[in-house]
Formats: C-alpha cells, sequence, structure tokens
C-alpha cells in the first residue's frame, strides 16, 4: 500500500508534540480500520519502532507471513506507506503505527537512525515534492503561453450551452407552478431525473444536482411542499443569477459561476497562517466520497474549507488529524465561499493551543445571515459557540446559552450520531465550546472543547 496525501517538502525541524490518540483515529477511512488500528496500536506486534525530528515514524510489525510489515509515516502531510497489500489509506498497520506512537515513547523513541526502507520513500516524497514545485512553476508560464483566444471561445461555448439549460429549467419550473405543487407527487421522481440529465448535457453540473434534490422533496415528509416552493425559489434565483451575471458584482458573479458547477482554480494570494483543524468529516453518494476538512487562521481570522474526493467507496487523499495546527500556506478560490487549498506545511503539526474565538448563539444566526449576502445558496456556514450546554427539546436536542438567553436547535442530521451522545457526556450539564456548522435546518455540531479547554474532541 502506498499512498500520498498532501505531499509537501519539510525540513529537519524540531520533533512537535505527540498526537491525541482521537487524532489519530480521526485519520481511519472507516470504523472497520479504526477497530483494526486499534487493536495494533500496543508494543506487542511491532518492532525497531522510531521517530525523528523532521516528523517520521516508522516500524515493522509481525504479521500473518514470515516477513513483517514495513510501515511508515510522514506526519507533516500527513502520509503513509506500508509493504501489507491493504488499499486503504491509511491500512490498519500505520493507524497502529501512531497510535503506539502516540502513546508510548518508551516504544517509539526519538532521535533513532531512520532505516534504510523508510529512508528512500522519505527521500523519494521529498524529491517529488521539489518536482512538483518546478512542474508548477513550469505550467504557469506554459498556461500563460497558451492561446487566449481558443480559452476564450471554449468559455463562450459553454457559456451558451449553460444559459439554454438554464432557460430550459425556467420553463420547467414554471410549468411545475402552473400546474400546482399537488402534481409533484403524482409525477414522480423520472421527469426531474430527466431534467437533470439535460442540465448536464448543458454542461451545467450544479443545476443538475440542484435538480435532483428538488425531484426528491415531494412526498417526502410532512410539510414537503413548503420545502419545495423553497428549492424551486433557489433554482429560480440561481437561473436568474446566471442569465444576469454580467450585471451581477464580481464577486457575487464568481459565486454564481461556481453555483451552477463551472470549477475554479486557487488563484487567489497564498496566505501563510497558523491554521487549525477543526472537524474533517466525509459524505458519499453512488459516485463520489467528499471529504471536508475546516480550517481557521489564528491571525487571519478566516476559516478555509478543504475539499478531497475520492471514488465511491474509496477514501479520499487528503487527510489531517483533528486538534492539530498547522503552520501552512492556504490558497482561496474565487468567491465569497470559505474553499481554498492547502499549500506548503513549514512545519510539523503541533496541538492546538485554544478553540478559534466565539460567541453566544445569536452570534451564529447574525454571522450565518451576513454569509447568505454573499451567497444567497448557502445551506450553512462555520460557527463556534462558547459558553452553551446540549439540553433535549421534546424529540431533539439544542444549545443553549449558559444565561439562558437564546438557543439554537441541533439539525436533524446530528440527532442520530454518536457525536451528539459524546457532546452531551463532555458537557456534563456545564457549558462548553462547540465548533460546527449552522443553517436553515440548525447546528451540526463537529467539534468540543470542555471548560477547562483541556482537549480537543471530534465529535464526527
Amino acid at each position: 500500500m502506498l499512498l500520498t496525501n498532501g505531499e509537501t517538502a519539510s525540513g529537519a525541524l524540531a520533533q512537535g508534540p505527540r498526537w491525541a490518540t482521537e487524532q489519530v483515529l480521526s485519520l481511519a477511512p472507516d470504523d472497520a480500520s479504526r477497530k483494526a488500528g486499534s487493536r495494533l496500536g500496543a508494543a506487542g506486534p511491532w518492532s525497531a519502532a522510531g521517530c525523528d525530528a523532521s516528523g517520521a515514524v516508522w516500524g515493522l510489525c509481525k504479521g500473518s507471513g514470515s516477513r513483517p510489515y514495513q510501515t511508515v509515516v510522514d506526519t507533516t502531510g500527513p502520509a503513509y506507506k506500508c509493504s501489507c497489500p491493504s488499499r486503504k489509506f491509511p491500512c490498519k498497520h500505520a493507524l497502529g503505527l501512531l497510535l503506539l506512537w502516540a502513546s508510548d515513547e518508551r516504544s517509539v523513541r526519538a532521535g533513532d537512525a531512520v532505516p534504510d526502507w523508510a529512508e528512500e520513500w522519505l527521500s523519494g516524497r521529498r524529491g517529488r515534492a521539489a518536482g512538483r514545485d518546478r512542474a508548477a512553476a513550469g505550467s504557469v508560464t506554459s498556461a500563460k503561453s497558451a492561446d487566449p483566444d481558443a480559452a476564450r471561445r471554449r468559455a463562450e461555448r459553454r457559456a451558451e450551452r449553460i444559459t439554454a439549460g438554464a432557460t430550459e429549467l425556467e420553463q420547467r419550473l414554471a410549468d411545475l407552478l402552473r400546474g400546482g405543487l399537488a402534481a409533484a407527487e403524482q409525477s414522480g421522481y423520472g421527469v426531474w431525473e430527466e431534467t437533470a440529465a439535460r442540465m448536464v448535457d448543458a454542461q451545467a453540473p450544479g443545476l443538475a444536482a440542484r435538480v435532483r434534490e428538488l425531484g426528491a422533496i415531494p412526498g417526502s415528509g410532512p410539510g414537503w411542499p413548503v420545502r419545495l416552493l423553497e428549492e424551486c425559489s433557489l433554482i429560480h434565483l440561481l437561473d436568474c443569477a446566471w442569465l444576469g451575471r454580467e450585471r451581477l458584482p464580481e464577486p457575487l458573479a464568481a459565486t454564481v459561476r461556481t453555483r451552477v458547477g463551472l470549477s475554479s482554480s486557487a488563484d487567489g494570494p497564498a496566505v501563510r497562517d497558523r491554521w487549525l483543524v477543526l472537524a474533517q468529516y466525509d459524505s458519499s453518494d453512488s459516485k463520489l466520497t467528499t471529504r471536508r476538512i475546516w480550517l481557521y487562521g489564528r491571525e487571519s481570522r478566516r476559516a478555509a474549507l478543504l475539499l478531497s474526493f475520492g471514488a465511491a467507496g474509496r477514501p479520499p487523499q487528503l487527510a489531517l488529524p483533528v486538534g492539530l495546527m498547522i503552520d501552512a500556506e492556504v490558497t482561496a478560490h474565487p468567491g465569497s465561499g470559505p474553499r481554498a487549498e492547502l499549500g506548503e506545511q513549514f512545519t510539523p503539526p503541533v496541538a492546538i493551543d485554544a478553540p478559534p474565538p466565539g460567541g453566544p448563539c445569536a452570534s451564529a444566526a447574525d454571522v450565518y445571515g451576513q454569509a447568505l449576502r454573499d451567497d444567497p445558496w448557502l445551506d450553512s456556514w462555520p460557527v463556534t459557540l462558547t459558553g452553551v450546554i446540549p439540553v433535549p427539546d421534546g424529540d431533539g436536542w439544542q444549545l443553549v446559552d449558559a444565561d439562558g438567553g437564546d438557543a439554537l436547535p441541533v439539525a436533524p442530521v446530528a440527532l442520530a450520531r454518536p457525536g451528539l451522545w459524546k457532546l452531551v457526556a463532555l458537557a456534563g450539564g456545564r457549558p462548553v465550546t462547540v465548533f460546527g456548522e449552522f443553517g436553515h435546518r440548525g447546528f451540526v455540531p463537529l467539534t468540543a472543547w470542555p471548560a477547562d479547554m483541556s482537549e480537543t474532541v471530534p465529535l464526527i
């Protein structure tokens, strides 16, 4: 098994603090790997384990064969290599090695010489990182020398196809409203899947995704006509924004281009900061696994969302342990959203010294409202709540200000997750600090800190 997650060059730097067990387990691609890695987190199966100041951790793990598995991890990536046949990244051996490194300094000693088999991979990683830097510099030069007229013509042809698709979608929405929302339940999902396919043909995958979501609403439970009308309104707004994009301010126009499905590259200035890794979670459909990683810049005081993708059933490559802080460069995508790309990392990660600044429940609504002004199609926005207590509320839960002033409902999607009960246990009826996503469906808790700020606790 070989993986190069977030490969970046790293020099010989002071050994950072070892990670916590929760931070290691947050890297596991699935529950099975988490359990299998935990069983290998003891000293028994390991030999010749060590670590050095550059962030490398290595060891030999006894397996079922005559030769032990050679496992090495670069914690600055993180990135992993193991001689086992597993196709999971990281495999159970890499997870077990990191768990042993995190909990037993005697078994994984610092300062030992790197064995040849580990050094070969580490040196190759650094060489490839340097090569990518040179290739990136060359690609910039190549892009500047490419035919700008040909690129402009391709962009114009695609814009024309999207305009035709948006116009057709407007007609479909008008037909739906003219016939009445109740008819949507009888017509079935097929008509919307056909419309979504037409949007794909128009090279507008963002519109196609919203149409599929629209088609799943009729008959989805009490109040579905209201939800259907809301989604129709948002799609109509996006269609009108695209058709009148020349009159929009550039940041909003960039957001509209992204929402209809036009891809963009991270072309903003690179921001070097101490970035807090606040949350990481995956979502999947039949074709794709999407990983979302939330960062917060300690000095820039801005949030950044890293996205990584993998084929269905396979975890994405990029993985960062929750609760660590990385000295790195981050480059934003165009538009008003927080999406960004992770660039060079300069030092090994260290533990978060304090959670990001936050506020009471009312501040979350204010922040989300301001974000909606720039992106009306935004489902949620990252916020940090301070001094809140989770309390039951009928069949659900809510987060209440410790002074009893305001409360936010916990989103339905979070009610069935074990992380909610972890949050309740962590609070024990006392105020806690919680990071999560707040939107029109409620608050989704992702990470929490107890009152003494002694640890960072992932909730998902």
